[in-house]
Protein backbone atom coordinates (compact mmCIF):
# COMPACT_ATOMS: atom_id res chain seq x y z
CA UNK A 1 0.00 0.00 0.00
CA UNK A 2 2.79 2.43 0.89
CA UNK A 3 4.45 1.80 -2.51
CA UNK A 4 1.21 2.62 -4.30
CA UNK A 5 0.74 5.79 -2.20
CA UNK A 6 4.24 7.04 -3.04
CA UNK A 7 3.78 6.27 -6.72
CA UNK A 8 0.39 7.96 -6.67
CA UNK A 9 1.90 11.04 -5.06
CA UNK A 10 4.53 11.31 -7.73
CA UNK A 11 2.31 10.59 -10.61
CA UNK A 12 -0.61 12.74 -9.65
CA UNK A 13 1.79 15.65 -9.65
CA UNK A 14 2.78 14.89 -13.22
CA UNK A 15 -0.78 14.61 -14.51
CA UNK A 16 -1.20 18.27 -15.43
CA UNK A 17 -3.55 19.46 -18.12
CA UNK A 18 -2.27 19.88 -21.65
CA UNK A 19 -0.63 23.27 -22.08
CA UNK A 20 0.26 23.49 -25.74
CA UNK A 21 0.99 27.20 -25.38
CA UNK A 22 4.18 26.46 -23.45
CA UNK A 23 6.09 24.21 -25.84
CA UNK A 24 6.01 21.15 -28.01
CA UNK A 25 5.95 17.65 -26.58
CA UNK A 26 8.35 16.79 -23.77
CA UNK A 27 11.58 15.47 -25.31
CA UNK A 28 11.32 11.84 -24.21
CA UNK A 29 10.53 8.74 -26.23
CA UNK A 30 7.14 7.09 -25.84
CA UNK A 31 7.14 3.44 -24.85
CA UNK A 32 8.31 1.33 -21.91
CA UNK A 33 10.23 3.05 -19.12
CA UNK A 34 11.96 1.79 -15.97
CA UNK A 35 11.23 4.22 -13.13
CA UNK A 36 13.16 4.17 -9.86
CA UNK A 37 11.81 6.31 -7.03
CA UNK A 38 13.97 7.07 -4.02
CA UNK A 39 11.87 8.44 -1.16
CA UNK A 40 12.78 9.99 2.17
CA UNK A 41 10.19 10.88 4.80
CA UNK A 42 10.94 13.71 7.22
CA UNK A 43 8.58 14.17 10.16
CA UNK A 44 5.10 12.69 9.93
CA UNK A 45 3.69 12.84 6.39
CA UNK A 46 0.15 12.08 7.65
CA UNK A 47 -1.82 14.42 9.89
CA UNK A 48 -3.08 12.98 13.18
CA UNK A 49 -6.67 13.11 11.89
CA UNK A 50 -5.81 10.73 9.04
CA UNK A 51 -4.32 8.20 11.45
CA UNK A 52 -7.24 8.57 13.88
CA UNK A 53 -9.75 7.78 11.13
CA UNK A 54 -8.05 4.47 10.24
CA UNK A 55 -9.19 1.13 11.64
CA UNK A 56 -6.86 0.12 14.53
CA UNK A 57 -5.15 -2.70 12.58
CA UNK A 58 -4.42 -0.47 9.57
CA UNK A 59 -3.27 2.40 11.79
CA UNK A 60 -0.82 0.13 13.62
CA UNK A 61 0.56 -1.12 10.32
CA UNK A 62 0.98 2.42 8.92
CA UNK A 63 2.57 3.71 12.13
CA UNK A 64 4.99 0.77 12.18
CA UNK A 65 5.97 1.36 8.54
CA UNK A 66 6.52 5.09 9.17
CA UNK A 67 8.63 4.38 12.26
CA UNK A 68 10.78 1.85 10.35
CA UNK A 69 11.31 4.30 7.48
CA UNK A 70 11.93 7.41 9.57
CA UNK A 71 15.08 9.10 8.32
CA UNK A 72 15.89 6.29 5.86
CA UNK A 73 15.52 6.51 2.12
CA UNK A 74 13.78 3.68 0.27
CA UNK A 75 13.97 2.95 -3.45
CA UNK A 76 11.05 1.47 -5.37
CA UNK A 77 11.34 0.51 -9.04
CA UNK A 78 8.61 -0.25 -11.53
CA UNK A 79 7.99 -0.36 -15.27
CA UNK A 80 5.63 2.13 -16.86
CA UNK A 81 4.15 2.74 -20.27
CA UNK A 82 4.40 6.38 -21.38
CA UNK A 83 2.42 7.29 -24.51
CA UNK A 84 2.84 10.21 -26.90
CA UNK A 85 -0.35 11.65 -25.39
CA UNK A 86 1.18 11.39 -21.90
CA UNK A 87 4.20 13.36 -23.13
CA UNK A 88 1.99 15.98 -24.81
CA UNK A 89 -0.12 16.38 -21.66
CA UNK A 90 2.70 16.48 -19.09
CA UNK A 91 1.89 13.02 -17.70
CA UNK A 92 5.46 11.76 -17.92
CA UNK A 93 5.24 9.69 -14.76
CA UNK A 94 2.29 7.20 -14.79
CA UNK A 95 -0.82 8.35 -12.94
CA UNK A 96 -3.42 7.01 -10.59
CA UNK A 97 -6.87 8.54 -10.76
CA UNK A 98 -7.08 12.08 -9.41
CA UNK A 99 -9.81 12.41 -6.78
CA UNK A 100 -10.38 16.11 -7.51
CA UNK A 101 -8.92 17.36 -4.21
CA UNK A 102 -5.74 18.61 -5.87
CA UNK A 103 -5.08 21.41 -8.32
CA UNK A 104 -1.98 21.45 -10.49
CA UNK A 105 -0.32 24.34 -12.19
CA UNK A 106 2.55 24.24 -14.67
CA UNK A 107 4.95 26.98 -13.59
CA UNK A 108 7.31 26.62 -16.56
CA UNK A 109 7.71 24.24 -19.46
CA UNK A 110 10.18 23.58 -22.23
CA UNK A 111 10.90 20.50 -24.31
CA UNK A 112 13.42 19.35 -21.69
CA UNK A 113 12.11 20.67 -18.36
CA UNK A 114 8.73 20.99 -16.64
CA UNK A 115 8.17 22.66 -13.27
CA UNK A 116 4.81 22.16 -11.53
CA UNK A 117 3.08 22.97 -8.28
CA UNK A 118 0.25 20.96 -6.77
CA UNK A 119 -1.97 21.99 -3.89
CA UNK A 120 -4.20 19.39 -2.23
CA UNK A 121 -7.09 20.19 0.11
CA UNK A 122 -8.19 18.36 3.25
CA UNK A 123 -8.08 15.63 4.22
CA UNK A 124 -4.31 15.25 3.97
CA UNK A 125 -3.68 18.80 2.73
CA UNK A 126 -0.28 19.30 1.13
CA UNK A 127 1.70 21.45 -1.27
CA UNK A 128 4.10 19.85 -3.72
CA UNK A 129 6.77 21.20 -6.02
CA UNK A 130 7.96 19.05 -8.92
CA UNK A 131 10.65 19.37 -11.55
CA UNK A 132 10.97 16.85 -14.39
CA UNK A 133 13.95 16.98 -16.73
CA UNK A 134 14.64 15.07 -19.95
CA UNK A 135 18.36 14.38 -19.69
CA UNK A 136 18.09 12.81 -23.15
CA UNK A 137 15.16 11.29 -25.08
CA UNK A 138 15.95 8.01 -23.25
CA UNK A 139 16.66 9.30 -19.74
CA UNK A 140 14.78 11.54 -17.31
CA UNK A 141 14.96 12.68 -13.73
CA UNK A 142 12.40 14.23 -11.43
CA UNK A 143 12.48 15.81 -8.02
CA UNK A 144 9.34 16.10 -5.90
CA UNK A 145 8.99 17.80 -2.53
CA UNK A 146 5.62 17.37 -0.81
CA UNK A 147 5.02 19.29 2.42
CA UNK A 148 2.09 18.52 4.68
CA UNK A 149 -0.40 21.40 5.02
CA UNK A 150 0.67 22.19 8.59
CA UNK A 151 4.37 21.92 7.70
CA UNK A 152 5.01 19.04 10.15
CA UNK A 153 5.87 16.41 7.57
CA UNK A 154 7.65 16.20 4.26
CA UNK A 155 8.20 13.57 1.57
CA UNK A 156 11.20 13.94 -0.73
CA UNK A 157 11.13 11.88 -3.93
CA UNK A 158 13.86 11.56 -6.54
CA UNK A 159 12.89 9.74 -9.73
CA UNK A 160 15.24 8.34 -12.36
CA UNK A 161 13.71 7.01 -15.55
CA UNK A 162 15.31 5.02 -18.37
CA UNK A 163 13.65 4.15 -21.68
CA UNK A 164 13.45 0.40 -22.27
CA UNK A 165 12.00 0.39 -25.79
CA UNK A 166 9.01 1.37 -27.93
CA UNK A 167 6.76 -1.57 -26.93
CA UNK A 168 4.70 -1.56 -23.75
CA UNK A 169 3.68 -5.19 -24.17
CA UNK A 170 3.42 -6.92 -20.81
CA UNK A 171 3.50 -3.74 -18.72
CA UNK A 172 0.61 -3.44 -16.27
CA UNK A 173 -0.43 -0.36 -14.29
CA UNK A 174 0.91 -1.85 -11.06
CA UNK A 175 4.31 -3.11 -12.32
Amino acid sequence: MFKRTLIATAVVLAAGNSLQTFAASFDAKPGAWQMSMNTLIVGNPLPPEALESMPPEKRAKVEKAMKERAGRSVTISHKACVTKEDLDQDRIIPTDKDDGRCTRKVLSRSATKIEMEQICNEPNASTSQMTIEALSPESLSANIVRVRGDGKGKVLIDVKGFWLGPSCTGIKDDD
